[in-house]
């Protein structure tokens, strides 16, 4: 059945306009009046639709009802990832969004290729964050994670939110004294997981995270890719169990 994200509020019995970008997707798949939708607003479980009337560019729907239904994590994992340039960071939210991300916050790393400020980050965050609601209604999610403004790592490391009780800090290191991901993160139920761009963090910038609380965390002697190292470390702490 199509799903739509729907960033309205949806009760049963209320009659909606879709919003552009779900209309849009309702024609090309010809749906027609009848056909039933599943539409999610980000608020929790999802709601049963059915197609009322189409237009040339508006898509009205009656909403059914609402069903209790989470694909959500056991644990939240927040990615806190040195961008990637190009594609590659439009890959990395796609996959992570798929695996269960939390939220994803980009930064700009000292050797990271791609650079970001003002209205081009402004446009890069939104192009990102439809790609995570896209890959939301294609996995089954309900909930969709936030991709936050890009800022350089050395900012976000003194702005980061601190930690509550039981919550674990990790930066992904090929240093000596990194223990194996799922044994770093032990039972911890809210994560924040640090990695470098291509060509990864820097050794001071490394020490900088390891001041603000960062353990080191190893994904095996391999040297992976930036959005590679996203995936593998999600996998392992959503998939693991």
């Amino acid at each position: 059945m199509p799903r739509f994200h729907c960033p309205l509020p949806l009760a049963a019995g209320r009659q909606i306009t879709l919003p552009p970008e779900a209309a849009r997707h309702v024609q090309v798949l010809r749906l027609q009046p009848g056909d039933a939708l599943t539409l999610f607003n980000g608020e929790g479980g999802q709601w049963s639709a059915i197609v009322a009337r189409m237009g040339r560019s508006e898509v009205l729907a009656d909403v059914v009802e609402h069903q209790a239904v989470e694909r959500e994590a056991a644990r939240a994992v927040h990615l806190v990832v040195g961008m990637p340039a190009n594609e590659r960071m439009d890959w990395l939210v796609e996959k992570a969004t798929e695996l269960g991300a939390a939220s994803i916050q980009p930064v700009a790393a000292a050797r990271s290729v791609l650079k970001l400020s003002g209205e081009r980050a402004q446009r890069r965050q939104a192009h990102w964050q439809a790609i995570a609601v896209a890959a939301c209604e294609q996995s089954g999610r309900n909930r969709v994670p936030p991709v936050h403004a890009p800022l350089p790592l050395a900012e976000w490391l003194r702005t980061a939110p601190a930690p509550g009780p039981g919550d674990a800090r990790l930066v992904l290191s090929l240093r000596d004294d990194s223990r194996p991901l799922a044994q770093a993160a032990g039972a911890a139920g809210v994560l924040r997981v640090l990695h470098g761009p291509e060509g990864g963090l820097t050794a001071q910038e490394e020490d900088a995270a390891r001041g603000q609380g960062f353990a080191p965390a190893s994904l095996g002697s391999r040297v992976l890719r930036a959005e590679t190292a996203s995936v593998a470390a999600l996998a392992v702490l959503t998939l693991g169990g």
